[in-house]
């Protein structure tokens, strides 16, 4: 497929996530994985299949981590949904390296990307984008352009997620129900907490570039 259609390709593609987004919600989906709970295997594949979809209808990586902690509690449900916070990001980066070797607009973004990630170098560039209010799905995205390495990529989700999939595993597993409610109560100083850890992350490479300094490794 030329550049073009690839484009379109992606246009399209946003349009329907956006459209799945406006039409579907997570509530019920979630309703029904925490009644899964007594039973292991009809979850375990609930789950899979949440995780798998969520990135096609944009519903929110915490909300599934929330039902997660509803039927595993913290102790179990952390290190489940940490690795479903990689497994539902997946899509999204072979999406980017589909688009990486094209030119034009996605071209252009992909050398932004570039940048970016040879200044700060893959892991700590996945981590502090995890970290930092930008929309998961459009990190992961971003790092597919720009040719981060799988295991870089996978790398800086789980430590860029830890702390939002900490605060909603938390929240679920001290739950009865799924509430969404309880989650909101949470973002904003989680929002200022990760946002400093990433610009903490950020402040060696942002100085290294003004000051013309070779980039660390």
């Amino acid at each position: 497929m030329d550049v073009r259609g690839r484009e379109v390709a992606g246009l399209a593609l946003l349009a329907a996530v956006a459209v799945g987004a406006a039409l579907t919600s997570p509530d019920r989906v979630l309703v029904a994985l925490v009644g899964l709970g007594d039973r292991p295997v009809a979850f375990a594949g609930l789950l899979l299949a949440v995780y798998v979809v969520r990135p096609f209808v944009a519903w929110p990586t915490m909300a599934v981590s929330a039902g997660v902690g509803v039927v595993l509690g913290p102790v179990v449900g952390l290190p489940v949904a940490l690795a479903g916070a990689v497994v539902t990001s997946l899509p999204a980066f072979y999406l980017g390296e589909w688009f990486g070797g094209t030119e034009g607009a996605t071209g252009r973004l992909a050398a932004g990307g570039r940048t970016y990630f040879g200044a700060t170098g893959a892991v700590r560039g996945v981590t502090a984008a995890r970290l930092a209010p930008i929309p998961a799905d459009a990190v992961s995205v971003a790092a597919g352009l720009s040719g981060v390495p799988l295991w870089a990529y996978a790398a800086g989700t789980l430590v860029g997620e830890l702390p939002w999939t900490v605060a909603a595993v938390v929240v679920g597993g001290s739950a009865r129900t799924v509430a969404t409610a309880g989650l909101s109560g949470l973002t904003a100083p989680l929002l200022v907490a990760t946002t400093l850890a990433a610009l903490v992350l950020l402040a060696g490479p942002l100085y290294r570039a003004l000051d013309g300094s070779p980039a660390a490794g």
